[in-house]
């Protein structure tokens, strides 16, 4: 039951941030939004390395790089899917691929599941597809490309759940700081390469900015309102620190509830849960933004609910 809570918890929690990103990425490039988030993260698990502290064995580093740079290159390929394809298959791609990874390494290491398990975790995968599910306006067509990135973009997000898995049971949070420093180093460098091709490519035969690439310009890589070297406003800045430090207790829920038992069927329950992170965001998505939930997600959320239960019964 513990476990099912913190899996829980822990996507929620990561839709709320996805969420806050999301509304952040409206004013300025997605990556640079991530690296600050990831950045921003360091310090509440720093705090909670003081607090409760951990060991900084071999081990606990080890799979702490293996999750953030498994993190931070599924993010980064997920930005570059979403930009080659259609967000409505893309998106639900990716969660079904970080869902389904880390079970099936469950499998091959010989877990046993009870029916009613694998009842529960197909539904729930069901249940992220159609919660994931959204209208995309955009023209993008299905491609090759598309479709490889974002299930390598997926099976990065199974890598964070396998690596904090194998993470020794002492090591507290200091996997997670490892993890998140990485991340925000690959981030930022990709954010700072992003920036310095678009300010190259955004200039003129003469030197001066072209306007058909300035950052206000309708289908420029930089989203309106805010240009490259401008400063970003109190509420965009809180927006990103909000972001940051709910994507660190994310994790921290996902380690808890990885480490909460010692039943082999935990990985591929809490994997499961943790890519039910959608709800989170459609939900925070129809109360602030007021965006209504279609009838197809309102049915993956039943079904993720559902789901939950049977797995705190399996």
């Amino acid at each position: 039951m513990l476990t099912v809570v913190l899996g829980l918890s822990g996507a929620l929690v990561y839709g709320f941030a996805d969420f806050l990103g999301g509304l952040a990425s409206r004013r300025v490039r997605a990556v640079a939004v991530a690296a600050v988030a990831a950045a921003v993260g360091i310090v509440p698990l720093l705090v909670g390395l003081v607090v409760v502290g951990g060991a900084f064995g071999a081990e606990s580093v080890l799979w702490g790089a293996v999750a953030g740079v498994s993190g931070g290159v599924g993010v980064l390929l997920l930005y570059r899917a979403l930009a080659i394809g259609p967000m409505s298959v893309l998106s639900p791609l990716t969660a079904v691929f970080a869902a389904v990874v880390p079970v099936l390494v469950a499998v091959l290491r010989g877990t046993a599941l009870s029916r009613l398990a694998v009842v529960a975790l197909v539904v729930a995968v069901l249940a992220v597809v159609l919660v994931a599910s959204v209208r995309d306006t955009s023209g993008a067509r299905v491609t090759a490309v598309g479709l490889v990135t974002a299930a390598v973009a997926g099976c990065g997000f199974g890598g964070i759940v396998l690596a904090y898995d194998m993470t020794p049971s002492d090591s507290g949070v200091v996997p997670l700081v490892v993890s998140r420093v990485l991340q925000a180093v690959l981030l930022g460098t990709a954010a700072v390469v992003v920036t310095r091709r678009a300010a190259v490519a955004g200039r003129g035969p003469g030197g001066a900015a072209d306007p058909a690439r300035s950052a206000d310009a309708p289908g420029s890589a930089a989203p309106p309102g805010i240009r490259g070297g401008g400063r970003w406003p109190a509420r965009l800045v809180w927006t990103v620190v909000a972001c940051g430090v709910l994507d660190a207790a994310a994790n921290v829920f996902i380690q808890a509830g990885l480490h909460s038992s010692e039943d082999p069927a935990t990985l591929p329950v809490v994997s499961v849960l943790n890519a039910l992170y959608p709800i989170g965001t459609v939900v925070l998505a129809e109360i602030v933004l007021r965006e209504r939930l279609t009838a197809v997600q309102w049915a993956g959320i039943v079904l993720a609910f559902g789901a939950a239960v049977g797995l705190a019964l399996a």
